[in-house]
């Protein structure tokens, strides 16, 4: 299998300046400036075979969109080595995007007055897609997630969820090699993130379409991914499978319950009480000593229970612990 993806050192630094507030600040930066260095990334390099679904994630600030932008060819970088689909991104650029797929968060990609049909027939010129493969690519997504009907409907009308939908199919008509995706999930519901990930996993085993995908939603990385790659501070601090970071650091769930009157204290081996108080309790559980079919059964049985919700812990806490680690 070859690669679709090859990265090597890859470096970008920015230069900013900064002032302390106030007018009389502001005038003397006119005159005089102080310029600081920051560095984005400090030499990135990674490989992503084709058809490859690779998770892309870290915290704000660590790096992500600077090389996802470098990746689309958006952003040039200080320095380093980055072939995408034998393209270098930024210098071939006409030539490489028509074999690109992006989706980037809240960015708006679909014409607000219009319908998604019609920003799905534009596209169809503006990527010259011959009218039998549209035709039956767009019958075949529209199916698959759902929306015959709302791709019909004004894009102002639609609610943030059927707006993603509808922007990762736009993203996806021409029949791309390599698709971004940036927060996919973000605004759906359960069902609908269920849908999403399963349409996403049929597009790439039906066209080996290669996905990178960033996002802070773990149900998204646990579904979709066998390969994680994490970034913190402009460095790659993980790169492996996702079975190794559940065992590994997945080791705890939080649970939060609610009850419908006023309960016991609790206790239960492997659980550590974060919060409890008449109607509500906040746990951490450790999934190595206990199990999360045990808790719930316990509390079922011998509490009032209003609602349960499992959660792993925030990507942000793996991410700090990953990174410790490799400082040492």
């Amino acid at each position: 299998m070859t690669n679709a993806i090859h990265v090597k050192d890859l470096k970008k630094t920015f230069k900013t300046h900064k002032r302390e507030h106030g007018l009389f600040n502001a005038v003397k930066s006119l005159v005089k400036r102080q310029y600081q260095i920051k560095h984005a990334l400090k030499g990135v390099s990674f490989d992503i075979k084709e058809g490859e679904i690779v998770g892309f994630i870290g915290p704000n600030g660590a790096g992500k969109s600077t090389t996802i932008k470098a990746l689309s060819g958006v952003l040039y970088p200080t320095s380093g080595t980055v072939n995408v689909l034998g393209y270098v991104p930024w210098r071939d650029r006409v030539k490489y995007v028509a074999n690109i797929g992006v989706v980037f968060g809240q960015k708006p990609q679909l014409h607000w007055d219009l319908p998604p049909l019609d920003s799905y027939w534009l596209n169809k010129d503006v990527y010259d897609i011959p009218d039998v493969a549209f035709r039956k690519r767009l019958s075949y997504m529209t199916r698959l997630l759902d929306v015959e009907e709302i791709v019909q409907t004004p894009t102002r009308d639609l609610s943030l969820g059927e707006r993603m939908k509808c922007k990762i199919i736009a993203a996806l008509l021409h029949n791309p090699k390599l698709v971004f995706l940036d927060e996919p999930s973000i605004g759906l519901d359960v069902v609908a993130k269920d849908k999403l990930r399963d349409f996403i996993l049929e597009v790439n085993k039906k066209y080996k379409t290669t996905f990178i995908i960033t996002t802070h939603d773990m149900g998204d990385i646990e579904r979709l991914c066998e390969r994680i790659i994490i970034i913190n501070h402009g460095i790659i601090v993980y790169d492996g499978p996702i079975a190794k970071i559940k065992k590994d650091y997945l080791t705890h769930k939080h649970l939060d319950v609610k009850f419908n009157k006023q309960t016991k204290k609790f206790k239960f081996k492997g659980c550590k009480v974060m919060m409890q108080d008449d109607y509500e309790l906040r746990l951490e559980l450790d999934t190595k000593k206990q199990t999360v079919k045990n808790v719930v059964n316990h509390l079922i049985t011998n509490f009032d229970v209003a609602d349960i919700l499992v959660q792993d812990p925030p990507i942000e806490e793996i991410i700090q612990k990953i990174y410790k680690e490799k400082q040492k």
